[in-house]
């Protein structure tokens, strides 16, 4: 007996759960009709777990603990001990619509950065859905090359330590080099004598902040 061709639809219903930092710019309570940009951010492999604070610890989520006038709304997931961004999309994505529908969130200005595991993620989730996001910065990650031509249209700042161990600098060469050969919009910054820690310069950088605000959807 031969094999028959079938095709299952059918429409499956799913929780995620996600626990995050949620930080709100000065000015933001006494300004309810002002519409403001949204950074969500990504951290790296060591800070997965169930203990929100150590998602402070890099990136964002540090500048805001220190800077409480950072001109974002940021969003600071933290993924599960066992599990990796790519594998969290469905709870990134609810997760967005949930803050831009209780915020006052401009939808035209909204951005994705991530460091090392979290630099892998943003070029993942910015790849499958690049209409959400008006810039991204994935900072020494790495990812498929075939799949950057969704990100044509994305203005990308892509940043590594030349001397990164642990996430080579060709990952991010890989990504960015692809996206040029499609004329993407992407400028990558090495720098020389960084190792793995590529993040501390960037995220204290004020021009990364500005560029971010240089940029909004259609």
């Amino acid at each position: 007996m031969s094999q028959a061709a079938h095709q299952l639809e059918k429409q499956v219903t799913k929780t995620v759960r996600v626990n995050y930092l949620l930080h709100l710019p000065e000015g933001y309570e006494q300004d309810n009709k002002r519409k403001w940009p949204l950074v969500l951010f990504l951290h790296g492999a060591g800070e997965r777990g169930d203990d929100i604070q150590k998602v402070k610890v890099h990136g964002i989520p540090k500048i805001a603990e220190n800077d409480p006038s950072l001109p974002f709304i940021a969003v600071s997931p933290q993924c599960a001990e066992d599990s990796f961004w790519n594998a969290e999309k469905d709870a990134l994505l609810a997760l967005l619509d949930e803050i831009t529908t209780s915020f006052n969130v401009d939808e035209k200005r909204v951005y994705l950065t991530g460091l090392s595991m979290g630099g892998y993620g943003t070029w993942d989730l910015a790849s499958s859905h690049p209409e959400k996001f008006a810039a991204i910065v994935p900072i020494c990650g790495g990812g498929n090359p075939n799949r950057v031509q969704a990100l044509v249209n994305t203005p990308v700042w892509a940043f590594h330590g030349a001397k990164d161990n642990v996430v080579r600098l060709e990952e991010s060469e890989n990504m960015v080099n692809a996206l040029q050969a499609c004329g993407g919009n992407v400028k990558f910054t090495v720098y020389p004598e960084a190792d793995h820690d590529s993040w501390t310069e960037t995220y204290a950088n004020p021009e990364l902040y500005s560029w971010l605000l240089g940029h909004s959807l259609d």
